[in-house]
């Protein structure tokens, strides 16, 4: 059963991704609560809003923000999430899946508990997550690391190697090899 959030809890081992949103939309609301690190929480019988400099890590929650445009410079963001984006987070369970996004090599993480999560994706930890990131960011900004393997096609090689980094708990090496045994080594 997915636990229940709201304005008691929701900062307690929490990921959730906000949706940036004009200010508009907190005109009239009441600030419930300032943190010491100078984020303002507007919060409503749907959600809160979350105004804030800073996004990622924030204690021991997981928050990120999905801006409104691309680009633009950072400063104070206003965020909204409903209390249903609110997702348990630590350091040790299997709660996250990677996404890739191949038109603009975007890579994200989402949380298992996500209604968009498919079951395809391995689920991992976040510190295994992080490395395998780490390690497709690689895939999608360099070159070196298929230059013994035979292909025609740079990028297809690239989504071939990112889809088994997701969707399977083989190492980078093990996935090279086993390309290297399909198509050749040089």
């Amino acid at each position: 059963m997915q636990k229940t959030y709201n304005r008691t809890n929701f900062h307690k081992h929490t990921f959730c991704i906000y949706k940036e949103v004009p200010a508009e939309e907190i005109n009239g609301l009441k600030l419930g609560y300032t943190s010491k690190s100078g984020s303002s929480y507007y919060f409503t019988e749907k959600g809160l809003y979350r105004v804030s400099n800073h996004w990622g890590r924030a204690a021991n929650c997981r928050w990120r923000l999905l801006p409104l445009a691309e680009g633009t410079p950072l400063k104070t963001k206003i965020g909204y999430a409903g209390w249903n984006d609110f997702y348990p987070n630590n350091e040790h369970e299997n709660l996250f899946y990677i996404e890739v996004d191949f038109d603009t090599n975007e890579v994200s993480f989402q949380h298992k508990a996500n209604p968009k999560y498919d079951g395809k994706a391995q689920v991992r930890n976040a510190a295994e997550t992080a490395r395998v990131i780490r390690q497709i960011n690689e895939v999608i900004t360099t070159e070196n690391w298929a230059k013994y393997l035979k292909f025609d096609s740079i990028n297809d090689l690239r989504k071939e190697v990112i889809e088994r980094l997701i969707t399977t708990n083989q190492t980078f090496l093990e996935i090279k090899r086993k390309i290297g045994e399909l198509y050749g080594t040089t």
